[in-house]
């Protein structure tokens, strides 16, 4: 969710000042691309999991921060909720077995977070949406106590002017509404990062725009929402309405919202920052002393703290990002389709697959989105997002094709090169890819898995509830197992 900020109140004078100041910092980053002072030498990744906490039963602890005291790591942090956490994996060119190394890692910190979580009754679970997740749960008493978190709630409230609306038709539907954000809270996901330079970032964010529908497709995993069978990655259109600024009027009026696919390709990642100071108010107005014009001048490099914290705010399923490490300032493409899970090995499937498949089509001399529209790109979005695996998507060339055929035929060997321009070993990349094409195959992943899963206990005679509280705890247990999940056991 960004950096800490302090509890606090806005006067129209700190909204005043803060709009001038994001767009000076505006003019610094413009003229900082003109003059390519950034780091692009040995592309970095990296990484970012949302985790579940659950009690022994498989419903929601509320113990993030006891859970954060026992295991006593800084990678890991608070997320919206109390049932929340977050773990930063240090980032990693994916050559020299990088790929090998985040699994590690990632494994590694899993394993001693669950040990340690486990002495207050907390659990972790990688999953887009937690299956036993009840009404009560989403209310404000249950955000977590940093204050940024707070704050953003009351924000998003007050630019909305009314309470938001939750209204999702899938299989079966759901309708509520809520006076705060934390619908959003049951949201979980994986956000994957990959450094470009100014020059690469528009045919990187691009690429990532087109694949998300492929992304989503392969890896949902969100399909219950509060009892309902919804969207098979129902994270989706519930991030998109719980941190919605706009009334009906607004929408009626075309005001753009705050969770955004985007309406447009790209020339340049200033395109992206252009708009988010263009289309949205400051949610969170605060200003810091750096002058950015006084800091580049002078040899350094400008935080540009003020447009950092409004891009922050603005939830573009691929989001630009500007950091500056060690002095030296760079460009991110923030890939934040896909959820939490199902495994440490599903997870680094998925990244192997988005890593491959935005490297090697960025790359091409004659780029996709040449030759598909941008509104082509953004249905196969939703469409992946409310059908999983099943999804039916566009590809230039090819028509209106299943997901998985697409894959299998034609963007598995696409993703493969990728990898290899990355520098990923070959057995590396076909272990990875090879989880993809298991689950193109038998037409499985977590969403598919976990529908089957309650529709067996349903059939049993288990009513709703206590089925998906049973799959939870099937699930968790796989989980920790780490077996992709395209080999779990399915009713036959």
């Amino acid at each position: 969710m960004g950096e800490e900020v302090d509890l606090q109140e806005f006067t129209r004078g700190d909204r005043t000042r803060h709009r001038e100041k994001v767009r000076r910092c505006l003019d610094v980053l413009a003229r900082m691309l003109r003059e390519s002072r950034f780091d692009a030498e040995d592309p970095m990744t990296g990484m970012e999991i949302e985790f579940n906490l659950v009690d022994d039963e498989g419903r929601p602890s509320l113990k993030s921060a006891q859970a954060l005291e026992a295991i006593a790591d800084p990678s890991f942090q608070t997320e919206l909720a109390q049932f929340n956490l977050e773990i930063n994996i240090p980032p990693r060119p994916l050559h020299a077995r990088g790929a090998t190394q985040y699994e590690h890692d990632l494994r590694t910190s899993l394993n001693h977070a669950e040990e340690r979580a486990s002495e207050v009754d907390a659990h972790m679970v990688m999953i887009g949406i937690l299956p036993t997740l009840e009404p009560g749960h989403l209310s404000p008493s249950k955000i977590s106590p940093n204050p940024r978190y707070k704050l953003l709630s009351d924000q998003i409230l007050a630019a909305r002017g009314e309470d938001l609306v939750i209204d999702v038709q899938g299989r079966e539907r759901l309708q509520t509404t809520s006076d705060s954000i934390m619908p959003e809270a049951a949201c979980t996901s994986t956000q994957l990062h990959a450094q470009v330079s100014p020059d690469d970032f528009a045919a990187y964010w691009n690429a990532s725009q087109v694949i998300s529908g492929i992304q989503l497709a392969v890896g949902a995993n969100s399909p219950f929402l509060l009892g309902r069978q919804l969207w098979h990655e129902t994270r989706i259109p519930l991030f998109e309405q719980a941190t919605d600024t706009r009334s009906e009027e607004l929408k009626e009026q075309g005001v753009r919202p705050r969770v955004w696919f985007g309406e447009r390709w790209i020339t340049s990642i200033f395109d992206l920052f252009e708009e988010n100071v263009r289309y949205f108010p400051a949610l969170l107005p605060i200003t810091e002393d750096e002058d950015p014009v006084e800091v580049l001048e002078s040899g350094g490099t400008p935080s540009l703290a003020e447009l950092k914290l409004h891009n922050g705010t603005i939830y573009r399923w691929n989001r630009p990002v500007y950091d500056v490490v060690d002095g030296v300032p760079h460009l991110r493409v923030e890939n934040r389709v896909l959820a939490a899970g199902p495994t440490v090995v599903d997870t680094m499937a998925n990244a192997a697959l988005y890593f491959g498949l935005v490297r090697a089509l960025a790359e091409d001399d004659r780029p996709v989105w040449s030759r598909m529209s941008f509104s082509a790109a953004e249905e196969n979005f939703h469409v992946a997002a409310q059908h999983g695996i099943d999804a039916r998507v566009y590809w230039p060339g090819v028509g209106e094709v299943p997901a998985t055929e697409l894959l299998l035929r034609r963007l598995l060997p696409v993703a493969r090169d990728g990898l290899t321009r990355w520098g990923v070993d070959g057995d590396e990349a076909d272990r990875l890819l090879g989880i993809i094409e298991q689950r193109c195959v038998l037409q499985r992943n977590g969403a598919s898995w976990t529908i089957e899963r309650v529709a067996a206990h349903e059939a049993a005679g288990t009513d709703r509830h206590e089925s998906l509280r049973l799959t939870l705890q099937e699930y968790r247990e796989r989980m920790h197992a780490n077996e992709p999940v395209h080999t779990w056991p399915v009713p036959s």
